[in-house]
């Protein structure tokens, strides 16, 4: 047990030495130096917003299980946050808005930091819409790159602005901003759904809008039915328990042309060192998501 003191609170880190990630040799230490230093660019995406936490107690290779609920032997600073839920009762859940409340779930072994698209005090308000680009089997990210190119497009033309990001995984979320007191879960849902469904009809061999996984085989699935209050995004900057470290990383329009160009899917994963080198030089690239408004056009 490792006592790290800040100006005001004391944080009782353990397992330091853990390999949560085996194969590629990274340890519980090395998640908490990660977060601490992307905290600074992190933080503002986690505040305010009701986490979800994913933990991996015996690393990567290990069972997972998600926890929803602040745990009980949280310290007494941990700001919590109720919110109300469609079934059952309300859930009260840790919200990060600090360095110490960072590094408290990351010792936890929550090597997945998930959130929803609503901050908790309006968590029926999204601030922002996403098109969750799913590789079926036998697609990959260079597919849900050209699917996102196409959408860029598409949204551009309604005078929408977007930004991308890898999900850590194979896929990419484009976002797009809106900051709007007025937006609701069920248009965000209709607009992304109708989206969805022009580009399948315009482009049926790359995408689908359908959920059955059949017919995903080849294809991007756009999964618009993340836009609701149910559901959790990978936060922006998280590690995704993967055999390496990946990171849910922001991406330049320039980079997913390029790797599209060159068939090149590596340019479209970021483990966490590059993530950590890329801030130094680009800083946050999703920077403008808080506070760029846009409205939804009427399809």
């Amino acid at each position: 047990m490792t006592v790290v003191q800040t100006i005001d609170r004391k944080i009782a880190l353990s397992n330091l030495d853990k390999d949560l990630y085996p194969s590629f040799g990274f340890t519980k230490a090395a998640v908490l130096d990660y977060y601490r230093r992307i905290a600074p660019l992190l933080l503002p995406h986690l505040n305010g917003r009701a986490l979800t936490l994913k933990r991996y107690p015996d690393g990567v290779s290990g069972k997972s299980f998600y926890e929803k609920r602040c745990p009980n032997h949280r310290p007494a600073w941990m700001r919590t946050a109720e919110v109300p839920q469609d079934h059952g009762a309300p859930i009260n859940f840790c919200v990060i808005d600090d360095l110490e409340s960072l590094l408290w779930v990351a010792n936890l072994a929550s090597l997945e930091l998930h959130v929803p698209l609503a901050r908790a005090a309006s968590s029926r308000t999204p601030d922002s819409l996403v098109f969750d680009l799913d590789p079926g089997e036998g697609a990959g990210v260079l597919e849900c790159g050209r699917a996102a190119l196409i959408l860029r497009e598409l949204l551009a033309g309604l005078n929408l602005s977007c930004w991308v990001k890898s999900t850590g995984r194979k896929g990419l979320h484009v976002f797009v901003p809106l900051n709007r007191e007025e937006t609701t879960f069920d248009a965000t849902k209709l607009f992304t759904k109708s989206v969805a469904v022009i580009m399948q009809k315009h482009y049926p061999e790359l995408v689908t809008a359908n959920m059955p996984k059949a017919e995903r085989r080849g294809r991007v699935f756009i999964n618009w039915s993340q836009n609701d209050a149910s559901k959790t995004m990978i936060s922006v900057y998280s590690l995704r328990a993967e055999e390496k470290p990946f990171v849910s990383c922001p991406l330049e329009w320039s980079e997913v042309e390029s790797a599209v160009k060159n068939g090149d899917p590596a340019k479209l994963r970021v483990v966490s060192s590059e993530a950590l080198n890329r801030i130094s030089e680009q800083g946050d690239l999703f920077r403008d998501l808080s506070t760029k408004k846009q409205a939804l056009p009427h399809l």
